[in-house]
């Protein structure tokens, strides 16, 4: 068999291999796409079938219809600008709340996001703050709340008030500002004659798994700060007593099989979707023992404990932490991490290895978004901007590879004469170069410097929330999944769904043809078997490409398109390009 031959064999298997088992192998390298409706339910995890699933077993609790759960305690309301909902009076819980800034789906009929629901409902959430201590008769569940309002609001807090059998008087007074961010601040009164000692505490409940998966280029679960970086490592599995993920166990991981608690001063800790986050923040200046656990029946805690506090008689003890219950919007996160002490708390967004790429892509992207008014042509306006900083190593490109476009039969003549020496033939080759001034790896320079800026692209769109339903035009009603106009079930109109491999709908098609069209202004190679490569990848990189966002993709083929006129000027520079190799 022939090199050639053999080259064309292997570049089918592999052709073969993306085209079949890509399917196969997304799963574990990137995140699952998102439908083309970006819905976000009501009750957004699964419970797996359990004891607590199931009335009538050992007492395990049933569960009941959200509103009828919400009027059998005493509650105050809640609202700002940002939040609607209501604090259980009994337990004094942070267990109802909705954020009315973001719908569930692109409908602008469709209900807010509810973030909270309270115990007993189906994925039950709630935060609860109180104390431990010993010899004391502290606040539980079941405890039953005096408030000094009817209401919280960004203008007025709340405070909730209890006074046990010994005298001692547990108050929590609940602030909140226009978004999302609770000031929680909990104080104990000793009128006894002795001191008593108490810990403060705070906690999230969780129940359900996500249908979000885990994965290295998203953390979606348990998520927290402690000490000078953010814990990605922790999943829901490993608090069911399992061992590391599929990502852990490559990379490595910290977190064990069970509860995963730290010592620490400060710091946050929560729950993470891919928009969403729920996270207690102690007093910073304040040493906690925290972390996460689970329980049978798929409930989750996140929690800690502060140090034991001493109240003197007489004396009132008080401390202040915060909660954070809403969507990870950037710049809002951001100004909590400056403007109010929370160290490291932009990490609730995983922004990863390339953050220093993302961040700047990502306040660039919403300046010519809000600039623009759509938020598809801000893509291409990011696009124009990019290859216009690319454009001068473009020109280089070009004048580089004309320069080896040139001394291609000196280098033959090279080949040639030194066919039975090896070593001797790289050494002249590379004198050659030297010599001409070449360099072989000039043309590969703008497509690696453009390698970070789409993946970090890409994690824009996956990740923050301000891309989320944004549209463009016509059937494009949100940029950050995949183009809903399938081919094959004729967009739609068919009663049926295309499998994963196949779902190419418009948009990717056109990225084939714009990479169709690029490669061919290429120089055609001189080997046989690089032809038929240059050939099929335009199609291969479409069907690749088909379940990513529709924004990555806009992006792609509007540079597609810039690269092809910028090809046209620069062969116009460098009419040696074309000629045919002697």
């Amino acid at each position: 068999m022939s090199d050639d031959n053999r080259n064309l064999l292997i570049f089918a298997i592999v052709a073969a291999f993306i085209l079949l088992g890509w399917q196969f192998v997304a799963p574990y390298l990137l995140p699952p796409p998102r439908p083309p409706v970006a819905r976000v339910d009501n009750a957004p995890f699964k419970v797996t079938k359990s004891a607590a699933d199931s009335p009538g077993n050992n007492g395990a609790p049933v569960v009941r219809d959200r509103a009828v759960v919400l009027r059998e305690t005493p509650r105050v309301t809640i609202a700002t600008p940002s939040v609607q909902g209501s604090i259980n009076l009994k337990g004094a819980r942070l267990d109802d709340l909705v954020l009315v800034r973001h719908r569930e789906t692109i409908d602008k009929k469709s209900p807010p996001v509810r973030l909270l629901s309270p115990s007993g409902t189906t994925h039950s959430y709630f935060a609860g703050f109180g104390w431990a201590g010993d010899g004391i008769a502290a606040p539980n569940k079941d405890t039953v709340w005096t408030a000094d309002g009817t209401q919280l609001t960004p203008q007025r807090p709340v405070t909730l008030s209890w006074t046990n059998p010994q005298g001692l008087r547990f108050q929590i007074k609940f602030a909140i500002d226009a978004n999302y961010m609770f000031t929680v601040q909990q104080s104990v009164a000793n009128p006894g004659a002795a001191p008593v000692t108490v810990k403060p505490y705070g906690l999230i409940s969780r129940t359900g798994v996500p249908h979000e998966l885990d994965n290295w280029a998203n953390h979606v679960g348990p998520v927290g700060v402690f000490g000078p970086g953010a814990n990605y490592d922790i999943t829901y599995q490993n608090l069911q007593g399992k061992d590391a993920s599929f990502w852990g166990k490559m990379f490595g991981s910290n977190a064990k099989a069970g509860e995963n608690y730290f010592d620490h001063r400060g710091g946050w800790l929560g729950f993470g979707d891919i928009y969403w986050l729920a996270a207690l923040v102690p007093d910073q200046n304040t040493q906690v023992h925290a972390g996460f656990r689970g329980a049978p029946g798929d409930v989750f805690q996140a929690d800690y404990t502060a140090a034991p506090v001493k109240v003197a008689p007489g004396k009132v003890a008080t401390q202040t932490s915060r909660f954070f219950a809403g969507a990870k919007e950037v710049a809002l996160i951001d100004g909590y991490q400056d403007n109010s002490g929370i160290a490291n708390f932009d990490k609730a967004i995983d922004w990863g290895w390339f953050r220093v790429i993302e961040k700047p892509i990502f306040y660039y992207l919403s300046f010519l978004s809000q600039l623009i008014g759509n938020f598809g042509f801000a893509i291409i306006a990011l696009t124009i901007t990019i290859r216009g900083l690319l454009f001068p190593i473009a020109q280089r490109q070009f004048a580089s590879m004309a320069k080896m476009k040139a001394i291609q039969p000196k280098m033959k003549a090279l080949q040639e004469r030194y066919k039975d020496d090896k070593e001797r033939q790289q050494k002249e080759i590379m004198a050659l170069y030297k010599a001409e001034g070449a360099n072989p790896l000039a043309g590969c320079l703008p497509v690696l410097l453009q390698i970070p800026i789409m993946y970090a692209l890409y994690k824009v769109l996956l990740l923050t929330i301000e891309m989320r339903h944004q549209p463009f035009v016509l059937w494009i009603r949100d940029l950050s999944v995949p183009d809903p106009a399938t081919i094959l079930n004729l967009f739609g109109l068919l009663p049926y769904t295309v499998p994963a491999f196949l779902a190419i709908g418009v948009i990717p098609v056109l990225l084939g043809v714009s990479m169709y069209f690029q490669f061919k202004l290429n120089p055609a190679p001189m080997d046989e078997a690089q032809k038929q490569v240059f050939a099929i990848m335009p199609w291969m990189l479409m069907f690749v490409m088909a379940p990513f966002a529709v924004g990555l993709q806009l992006y792609w083929i509007t540079s597609n398109v810039l690269t092809i006129l910028q090809q046209r000027m620069l062969y116009a520079r460098h009419p040696e390009m074309l000629a045919p190799a002697k």
